[in-house]
């Protein structure tokens, strides 16, 4: 008996791979589908089955290219319409592959055909349960995501559905089961989920909060529902490529990987009206970037700042990396639905450089030369961290606008006066200055390690105190 979590951290993403007797499936797999390929050969293992727990919004499944390489069939579960073959299990279905068995659980509630996978070997004993966006470590799925694709998916609807799909299709199965689930704490499918990737059942039992057995449906809808934030806006296209199909990541990689001379990257730049998005560091984009360029790093959530930060999935695109990084970039801008990369930049930044062209910088300021002027200057602070982390901790007087709520609040930045942004670490506040840039702010400093830095400084703070109703 063999499963392999195959655990993606940028998005928080868990794919499992099993093998039995020489034949093997994949669940939930990435766009990128050759690392599935070369795990089934080591194993000289024939890949029969690619099973989906449901359509997901945060990336593209790889499901349909694996179809096509390695002649799989797609599995989804019960109430399932794709626009592609597939087969739509019924629910407790059972699949053999090798001398596994893999039982179709259908767990309506994060969306209606959100299906788990029952695990039993080749003695009969049930192992596992893969559970899709159903059950997290520590948390479940939200119940929010469906509705923006079809309307009458209400959350409270499928929160309900979800109740009762805990009640009476998980938790009667047995304390020893251990849980796959398909993302990690960092995705935006949950809102509180553990860093542990996998658990028992019987643990979870005990400290997930959705899973307390005394708990009626109208507190676990209003509890689940409590503190969710939008979801990106990128998710329900998502929805819709994964329902609807795409095109094979050879295509997309093949139009994209094309070199461009300075020269010509300015000119298709001017011609096509596409995006210039840098994914070097946040240092070296300060010292130097393309005019209009927005600075989105492939070191932190590459993927998922994309998907908030570029409103349109099909807005084409043209990349600036460090020399050798252009197909991790273009892979990982695949993963979330953003195919439309046009080309990159011959020798990165520094060949634009050295061409003699415009480039721009943008200002950064320690948190110690920040304390300094804190008492004197008084300048405004601009935290565009979450809200949560805003009121767990933050300077005194600083005003929070959260990165994926910038171009809505535009407004509140000034034009007129000097201010200072900051994050966690400097990594979103980059972003966010390179967009001010690109929209005609220039006055501003942006905090070298961010909040992180100006905690360890006598800077005065305020810290969230919970209120006596809480308690």
């Amino acid at each position: 008996m063999k499963v392999e979590q195959i655990y993606t951290g940028c998005l928080a993403h868990a794919a499992y791979y099993i093998e039995s007797n020489g034949v093997a499936a994949v669940f939930d797999p990435l766009r990128e589908v050759q690392p599935y390929l070369d795990r089934a050969k080591k194993d000289n293992a024939k890949i029969k089955y690619v099973f989906e727990t449901h359509f997901h919004a945060d990336f593209v499944s790889g499901h349909l290219d694996l179809k096509e390489k390695a002649g799989a069939e797609i599995v989804f579960g019960p109430g399932a319409k794709p626009s592609y073959e597939a087969i739509t299990a019924k629910d407790n279905q059972i699949f053999d592959v090798g001398g596994y068995k893999v039982k179709v659980i259908h767990t309506p509630g994060h969306t209606m055909e959100s299906t788990t996978y029952l695990l039993i070997d080749e003695k009969g004993n049930e192992h596992g349960i893969i559970t899709g966006d159903t059950l997290f470590i520590g948390d479940v799925g939200r119940p929010d995501l469906a509705q923006h694709v079809v309307s009458e998916l209400t959350e409270e609807k499928l929160a309900g559905h979800l109740f009762d799909s805990l009640r009476n299709k998980i938790m009667p199965l047995s304390d020893d089961l251990i849980i796959y689930p398909n993302h990690g704490a960092g995705s935006a499918c949950g809102k509180m989920m553990s860093k542990e990737t996998t658990d028992t059942l019987g643990h979870q039992k005990k400290v997930n909060y959705a899973l307390r057995p005394d708990m009626g449906k109208e507190e676990f809808i209003k509890e689940l529902l409590t503190g969710l934030t939008a979801p990106p806006a990128y998710f329900p296209k998502n929805v819709l490529m994964n329902i609807q199909g795409y095109e094979s990541l050879d295509t997309i990689m093949d139009r994209a990987a094309t070199p461009y001379s300075p020269e010509t990257f300015e000119a298709v730049a001017n011609e096509t009206g596409a995006l210039v998005l840098d994914t070097r560091n946040a240092f070296d984009f300060a010292k130097g970037f393309i005019p209009n360029s927005i600075n989105i790093g492939l070191e932190g959530s590459f993927a998922q700042w994309v998907g908030e930060m570029i409103p349109d999935i099909k807005q084409d695109i043209l990349l600036v990396t460090y020399p050798d990084k252009e197909e991790e970039a273009i892979t990982r801008l695949s993963r979330v639905g953003y195919d439309h990369t046009i080309g990159y930049l011959k020798g990165g930044f520094d060949s634009w450089k050295k061409s003699g062209r415009q480039f721009e910088t943008t200002e950064r300021i320690t948190a110690t030369e920040l304390e300094k002027i804190w008492g004197s200057e008084k300048p405004l602070i601009i935290d565009v961290r979450k809200k949560s982390e805003y009121d767990s901790e933050h300077l005194i007087d600083a005003i929070n606008i959260p990165l994926n709520e910038i171009n809505q609040h535009l407004s509140q930045f000034p034009k007129d006066k000097k201010f200072v942004l900051h994050c966690a670490g400097g990594y979103r506040s980059m972003i966010a200055a390179s967009i001010l840039k690109q929209r005609g702010w220039d006055d501003f400093e942006d905090v070298v390690g961010g909040f992180e830095a100006i905690a360890k400084t006598g800077m005065e703070r305020s810290e969230y105190v919970c209120p006596s109703t809480m308690l």
